[in-house]
């Protein structure tokens, strides 16, 4: 359904996509996982024919973006980041106004609006002006848009970016709902639990680089070591690594120092049963320790052991 071969985007010296290559069959839900700035946007915009790669190419359900953008735009369904409904409209006006672009009739657009808003819970909005409805209310009105030309494929850059925890969980019952009827979906996030509980595949990228893709299961499989547990000091780390290096049960180690934060990384098997042994050893080193963190083997702890830093 989707594949991208040596996808690259640049802006002057800056490279915001870098040669990623990758295919979404059709039916999946798949996700790009990364913090903000990792270039997620940028590939769907790429996807989505908004953004021109400046090499290597993108193909959608067999049309490619840069010489077929007309016939990409016919087929996919687009929920940007930031909801942008014409706000002269009301709820039901702007998909009957979205559905003209594609040619459909206005009883047909009608009879697809009125489904899709009932659907999607906002049946009883539909004569509403759009700035009358809360976020995640507006949110369901994009979904609703980018499905009322039935597309195939439904792109959404972080779907949930602002919402309330309640208005998450609505959205996220309705995305589930939508995979169940065969779609593709594509979507790009920063949240580890959303990409965890929704998505069959993800790609994991930083810095415009492709790091790793898998299902959840096989991605979080890969972080070393097991637990990760992060010891906050009040001086360099670099002192301790030879002693927590030997400490049985300790897999890998390192010492961090960032913005004048200093503090050890510590991957073990073992989980917290190793925090002791550490305490004493940085008590030796006449470190003391500020804080201590504790986090299973996850999506983010692979993240860190990828790219060294934390997924925010």
């Amino acid at each position: 359904m989707i594949q991208l071969k040596g996808l690259t985007k640049r802006y002057g010296t800056f490279t915001a996509v870098d040669a990623i290559n990758l295919e979404v069959p059709h039916g999946q839900l798949f996700g790009f996982l990364g913090p903000n700035g990792a270039g997620k946007t940028t590939t769907i915009g790429i996807c989505t024919t908004r953004v021109l790669p400046t090499s290597g190419t993108a193909i959608i359900e067999g049309a490619d973006v840069r010489t077929q953008s007309t016939l990409v735009r016919q087929r996919i369904g687009v929920v940007p980041q930031r909801p942008n409904p014409d706000s002269s409209l009301n709820v039901r006006e702007n998909l009957v106004f979205h559905a003209a672009y594609f040619g459909i009739a206005r009883s047909i657009a009608n009879s697809r609006a009125r489904a899709l808003l009932e659907k999607l819970g906002i049946a009883e909005r539909s004569e509403a002006k759009v700035m009358q409805l809360s976020g995640g209310q507006q949110q369901r009105l994009m979904i609703a848009r980018a499905l009322i030309h039935e597309p195939r494929v439904i792109f959404l850059d972080e779907p949930t970016v602002g919402l309330d925890p309640q208005a998450r969980l609505d959205l996220w019952t309705i995305l589930r709902d939508l995979h169940s009827q065969g779609r593709t979906i594509v979507m790009t996030t920063h949240h580890m639990e959303e990409a965890d509980k929704l998505c069959d595949r993800l790609a994991i990228v930083d810095q415009g680089k492709l790091l790793a893709i898998d299902t959840p299961e096989a991605l979080k499989a890969r972080a070393p070591g097991g637990t990760m547990i992060e010891l906050v000091l009040d001086g360099s780390g670099e002192v301790l690594m030879r002693d927590i290096r030997a400490v049985p049960g300790v897999s890998s180690a390192e010492a961090k120092s960032e913005h004048g934060s200093n503090s050890v990384r510590v991957y073990s098997d073992r989980g917290g049963e190793v925090i002791a042994a550490l305490v004493t050893i940085a008590t030796a080193h006449a470190r003391a320790i500020r804080d201590i963190h504790l986090a299973p083997p996850s999506l983010e702890t692979l993240f860190i052991s990828l790219t060294g830093r934390q997924l925010t």
